[in-house]
């Protein structure tokens, strides 16, 4: 092929942001849908890493294919079985497309054992992914990719994916009825450093490099060195007390600090200490948003059980636009043998324009660099008024855009930004995108006049219903969950152990993140939050002009709260809120009045609550 012609075709695939579009370099490997071969259905197939060849008929556990080469020229069909049946390495992606019926799914499993997955013959294809947009023209590598494909089940109890280089760990797109079940993941190098202050000095510390943060020195200069990537030390620093068990963050320039390599450690030399401590855990990565751990969008009915995750890069568990998703068991926490402090490089599970019900049950989430769980929608601003029934919205955050945020169909709410109040609502006819932040949206009914300068809408069908139950969450950096959504939420039976940040935040704004929306139905009931950041339980919707609440019916009750210091529940531009039955233990027995912070709120009914000394 002329060198040109390629260049300008891979041109095409890098802008066309189509999940369908093949790894350029690579098409034999991962063929489009229409281009694979059917099975005949209740086969099964066997891949050996090691002992196995491709030239094999890969349906006899004696003649298994090697790689998964021979998998991803298939579309699975009802009672089709694909069995990894020894762990061993991969520099290819499972691309799994399958039409498994209810009665009769398609199984993919993989024998106990680690797993290897390399990204440089992996498939790889351009997401805008929620919040994490900052490469958005980036080829994103994934190394368990299930595609148009429905009722499929992934079982792997005891086998460990390990990823040797910057890849979404599995990826669910565009498919129903998915379960996955029992497989954990990790990273040979993380992509958060981590070491430990030995020792200070009036002008050098001694630092422990962590064996998994590779590293290198060139002219004074400290490198983080990964796989596939490199970066100089940043000002974004987590600082972790193994004793107390806190997890904050610091702001830490290393620019003026000269390294060397000193009896086995790492030896930082300054003129006045940038902040390092004694005794305490210093976590560092690069800031840049370029990926997910696992990423779902367009999917539905989808369940997440007995997933343990070590170490995930990129915004955590990611749910786009997904209906019924269920995450049971979802451990995410070091390898207690690895000596290591950092699971996840940001949130741990992040839901954006999700609906149906989002149910988290009996998870262990700790040890990340940002929120455990954020649940929102996204604010779209309105910057043109086309024609009576035609308006022009636009993404305004530069780390969401890119995704289809409408569908035909679709009902939306106009929102006034200062006051964060609906003043309207209307159903899309068509949903034009017309570049990566900007859509045209044609609507049922003629657009209201009382649009103001900076109004915004916000998709009211893509709004779900959460249930967050058994729940433990544990050293975090920021906040344990946000969440804002107009259907009903119930947190409960849940443990907040030392959250930096407020254990609960319900916010709401069209002015930094744009994450939508109102709350009008939340429960909060016998959970346990443990010196947690104040106030605990924060109601803190960002509207500047209080005209009537934004937040509404919310019960706190039967909670038991271990306060650090003097502050339980704040709450403003909110009503109908009940504060009952709760035992809050404080370092001063007081007031209820003095522990609680309340502003512009209406009807706040406090009954039956204990205080008790700390």
């Amino acid at each position: 092929m002329n060198r040109k012609i390629y260049y300008f075709f891979l041109l095409l695939i890098l802008l066309s942001g189509s999940s369908s579009i093949l790894y350029a370099q690579q098409p034999s490997l991962y063929p489009s849908f229409n281009s694979r071969k059917l099975s005949p259905g209740k086969t099964t197939y066997y891949i050996d890493p090691v002992k196995g060849n491709d030239q094999n008929n890969g349906t006899a556990i004696k003649t298994p294919w090697r790689t998964f080469n021979r998998a991803n020229q298939l579309i699975f069909s009802a009672g089709d079985k694909l069995m990894i049946i020894a762990p061993g390495s991969f520099h290819q992606s499972l691309v799994i497309m399958a039409n498994g019926i209810k009665a009769s799914l398609v199984t993919i499993s993989f024998a106990p054992g680690r797993y290897d997955f390399y990204p440089d013959r992996s498939f790889k294809t351009r997401f805008n992914i929620s919040n994490t947009n900052d490469t958005p023209l980036s080829l994103k590598a994934i190394a368990l990719y299930v595609v148009n494909s429905k009722y499929v089940k992934l079982n792997a109890p005891g086998a460990k994916i390990v990823l040797r280089g910057k890849m979404i760990e599995t990826c669910v797109d565009k498919c129903e009825n998915i379960s996955i079940n029992g497989i954990s993941f990790d990273y040979e190098r993380p992509t958060v450093s981590e070491l430990k202050v030995v020792n200070v000095n009036d002008h050098y510390a001694d630092l422990q490099i962590h064996p998994d943060s590779k590293y290198s020195i060139k002219d004074s200069v400290l490198t983080w060195e990964g796989e596939g990537w490199r970066h100089q030390p940043g000002w974004y620093w987590q600082v972790f007390n193994l004793k107390t068990g806190d997890l904050s963050r610091q702001s830490m320039e290393l620019g003026k600090v000269k390294f060397e390599n000193k009896d086995g450690m790492l030896r930082a030399w300054f003129a006045q200490n940038p902040g390092f401590k004694t005794g305490l855990i210093y976590q560092n990565r690069d800031v840049v948003r370029d990926c997910a751990g696992i990423f779902m969008q367009r999917s539905k009915n989808i369940s997440l059980k007995n997933i343990r995750i070590y170490f995930m890069h990129g915004m955590g568990v990611v749910s786009q636009f997904c209906e019924n998703i269920s995450m049971d068991s979802v451990v995410v926490k070091p390898d207690e043998k690895s000596g290591r402090t950092c699971s996840a490089w940001a949130d741990i599970l992040h839901f954006s324009g999700c609906r149906g019900l989002i149910n988290i049950n009996n998870c262990f989430l700790s040890a990340s660099n940002d929120d455990a769980v954020n649940v929102h929608g996204t604010h779209l601003k309105i910057v043109e008024k086309l024609s009576p029934t035609q308006i022009k919205v636009r993404f305004m955050h530069n780390q969401t855009y890119g995704f289809d945020a409408f569908k035909a169909g679709d009902s939306i709410d106009f929102i006034h930004a200062e006051s964060l109040l609906a003043f309207g609502n209307n159903k899309i006819i068509s949903a034009k995108k017309l570049n990566d932040k900007e859509f045209l949206l044609t609507l049922q009914k003629s657009v209201s006049s009382n649009i103001l300068d900076n109004d915004v809408v916000e998709n009211i069908t893509w709004t779900p219903r959460v249930w967050i139950h058994n729940t433990m969450i544990t050293r975090i950096p920021t906040r344990g969950i946000l969440v804002t959504t107009r259907r009903k939420v119930v947190i409960e039976n849940c443990t907040f152990q030392r959250t930096c940040m407020t254990g609960v935040l319900i916010e709401d704004d069209a002015e930094s993140w744009y994450e939508s929306g109102m709350v009008r139905d939340l429960t909060i009931r016998k959970n346990n939050f443990v010196e947690c950041g104040e106030p605990v339980i924060s109601i803190h919707p960002e509207n500047k002009i209080a005209e009537s609440p934004v937040h509404k019916n919310i019960s706190i009750i039967n909670n038991m709260f271990t306060l650090k210091d003097s502050k339980v529940f704040g709450a403003q531009s909110a009503s109908n809120i009940i504060f009952s039955g709760n035992e809050i233990k404080a370092r001063v027995v007081t007031d209820l009045n003095k522990l609680i912070e309340l502003k512009n709120c209406q009807n706040v009914k406090t009954s039956d609550n204990t205080i008790l000394l700390k």
